[in-house]
């Protein structure tokens, strides 16, 4: 009945009568968690962003979908270069 803590859920340690298997049915997991380390229980953003930057470098692209996504990157990047009248003069000198 406190207003600061919050209720915590009844456990119920149930196993069904003709279930054969040596795992929890109930248990809820992705569909891609033994392929890749990002989907585990990560408590910080350091160790998500670690594990996401192992998890791209060590596993090949064979798509081609990194590539894809850079280049429309690069081209919504120069389109709003465009709308705002950005101009790229700065970047070169005159001599």
């Amino acid at each position: 009945m406190g207003i600061l803590h919050t209720r915590k859920n009844k456990k119920y340690n149930y196993t069904p009568r003709y279930y054969k298997g040596e795992s929890n049915p109930y248990e809820l997991k992705h569909k891609f968690d033994d392929f890749r380390v990002t989907a585990g229980s990560n408590k910080g953003l350091k160790t998500k962003l670690n594990n996401a930057l192992e998890d791209y470098k060590y596993n090949q692209d064979t798509s081609g979908a990194n590539r894809r996504v850079m280049v429309i990157i690069g081209i919504l990047v120069l389109v709003f270069l465009f709308i705002i009248d950005f101009d790229l003069s700065i970047f070169f000198s005159e001599r």
